[in-house]
């Protein structure tokens, strides 16, 4: 049977055994017939909390949170559109703030990529600055005492509006809600205790758990603290279309938009199976390996201690390399070694959330990537390069028997399987 792996900006065509092969992708969601009316409607009528344009008073100045290049929200259309319900508001009283959260700046062509250029020429558009102390505004602390820190254009707006998309996430259980504020526009040093070794390994932390998830209720606890938000966000099927409008108080209409996505991307399976594939859902998600932990926790969901996972991730920008995560990696000599380092008292990295999680998976796995790294790079990562997927999976089925079984998960992470 065919495959195709959502890869890059396209697809990557694997032939497997049909007998011997279980795919699991989210329940099919058709996209909205008119999605800029959806959008508006949804402005209008938000859940829990009074229209957008009553959160407004004249003079007020607005701050509107949006995701950055790596996050698949459709900003190009529903930042205008969001710009066009709030064209009563002289523009030089709203500023637009990428949620970077721990991630790079943006380039002026990134920002107009993602919110047209005419967005980009006619608003205030702000990088997160999450190292600037300058730029931060404290609200307490997180549960260990860091102090947490939030963006200031954020924190001294009169009306603040959160952006984004809902979709499963690897530890903080669902993306979009209080995770546009709390990472997105957060401190460096308040996400790295938040995203600390103890939370990222407690059981709660991961796909599709949000009540005594730790890292959510305290991303949650902080974004509440700066006050109220407006939120809009939207959920998407495999063709990037708009499924659903989920626009209003943070949590209510977060919570409305999460359970909807739990109903397509939640997949039960049997039993767990000896090898599995997945990806990581394509660009702009599988853009480096930093993001790529994402689709090895979906697919190690199903798969039988120390069994073969394979993930297909494109890596147009690296590891990257020369970051935290990329420094944190070449530093150990091995997943185990990554795992006592960060279990050291007072050892701490930035990013180190997504080697601890990959080093997890290895404990009972074996991880293969195919990517366009060079091999080297990919060894240094410690995975084993995959040059060819259906050849490494035939070779897996030759050697582990008839019996053996493989899943294969072509949306990645927009697929939440879990055992019966």
């Amino acid at each position: 049977m065919k495959v195709n792996l959502a890869y890059g900006q396209g697809h990557l065509a694997i032939e497997l055994p049909a007998d011997r092969t279980t795919v699991i992708s989210p329940t099919h969601t058709a996209g909205l017939h008119d999605e800029r009316a959806a959008v508006l409607a949804a402005l209008v009528q938000p859940i829990g909390c009074r229209p957008l344009r009553e959160w407004i008073k004249p003079g007020d100045r607005v701050c509107i949170g949006f995701t950055d290049i790596t996050r698949a929200t459709p900003n190009d259309r529903i930042i205008p559109w969001l710009l066009q319900h709030l064209s009563h508001v002289p523009r030089e009283n709203i500023t637009l703030l990428n949620s970077l959260g721990t991630h790079r700046p943006n380039t002026v062509a990134e920002l107009e990529k993602l919110l047209t250029p005419e967005v980009v020429r006619d608003y205030r558009v702000l990088n997160h600055e999450p190292e600037n102390p300058a730029e931060m505004v404290a609200f307490g602390t997180t549960r260990d005492g860091t102090p947490a820190l939030i963006n200031r254009h954020l924190a001294e707006a009169d009306v603040r509006i959160i952006t984004g998309f809902i979709e499963p996430h690897f530890f903080a259980g669902f993306s979009g809600g209080p995770k546009g504020i709390m990472p997105g526009l957060a401190g460096l040093e308040t996400v790295m205790s938040n995203h600390g070794e103890k939370n990222i390994g407690d059981p709660k932390s991961t796909f599709g758990v949000t009540t005594g998830n730790p890292i959510w209720e305290e991303m949650r606890d902080i974004a509440l603290r700066v006050g109220p938000s407006f939120l809009l966000n939207v959920t998407l099927n495999e063709e990037r279309q708009i499924t659903g409008v989920f626009a209003g108080d943070l949590l209510l209409a977060h919570q409305t938009g999460f359970e909807f996505v739990r109903k397509s991307a939640m997949q039960r399976v049997k039993a767990p199976f000896e090898i599995v594939v997945t990806t990581n859902s394509g660009y702009p998600l599988d853009q480096n390996l930093y993001q790529g932990v994402k689709g090895m926790s979906a697919g190690a969901r199903v798969l039988q201690p120390g069994g073969t996972l394979i993930l297909a991730c494109e890596c147009r920008e690296g590891v990257p390399a020369r970051s935290p995560l990329d420094l944190l990696l070449r530093s150990a000599g091995s997943p185990e070694e990554i795992l006592a380092l960060l279990a050291t008292p007072g050892f701490v990295r930035p990013e180190q959330w997504q080697a601890q999680i990959q080093a997890l998976i290895q404990r009972r796995a074996r991880v293969l990537l195919h990517s366009s790294l060079p091999e080297e790079i990919v060894r240094t990562a410690h995975l084993e390069p995959c040059p060819d997927i259906a050849g490494a999976v035939r070779e897996q089925l030759a050697r582990l028997g008839p019996e053996a079984r493989v899943a294969v998960l072509p949306q990645g992470p927009l697929t939440i399987p879990y055992l019966a």
